[in-house]
C-alpha cells in the first residue's frame, strides 16, 4: 500500500475549509478505488462536516531522505565534457 495525500475544499455557500489529509490505498492514484479510499478516510477523520466536502486532487507522498544524518553527497566525478555546436559556414 502507498501513501497519497488528498487536497479537499468545502463548497463555497458554506464555510471555507481547505486542507490536505493522508491516507493509504492499495489502487493507482485518481482511480475511482483511490478517490474512494480517500473519501472514506475524509468522513473517518471529520466526521458529518466532511460530507459535502470535494476532494479537488490526489498525488503520491515523497519518501523523505533516508539518510539519518542528513549529510550532502559530493560528486567527485569528472565534469562531462560538453560538446560544441558545430559550426556552420556559409560560403
Amino acid at each position: 500500500m502507498q501513501t497519497y495525500l488528498a487536497h479537499y475544499t468545502s463548497p463555497k455557500h458554506s464555510e471555507s475549509a481547505t486542507g490536505v489529509f493522508e491516507y493509504q490505498s492499495a489502487s493507482r492514484a485518481n482511480t475511482k478505488k483511490n478517490l474512494h479510499d480517500a473519501r472514506v478516510k475524509m468522513l473517518e477523520t471529520y466526521g458529518k462536516e466532511a460530507v459535502s466536502w470535494v476532494i479537488d486532487s490526489v498525488e503520491l507522498k515523497k519518501e523523505k531522505d533516508t539518510r539519518p544524518d542528513g549529510q550532502m553527497e559530493l560528486d567527485f566525478r569528472e565534469p562531462q565534457k560538453k560538446k560544441r555546436p558545430r559550426k556552420k559556414e556559409w560560403w
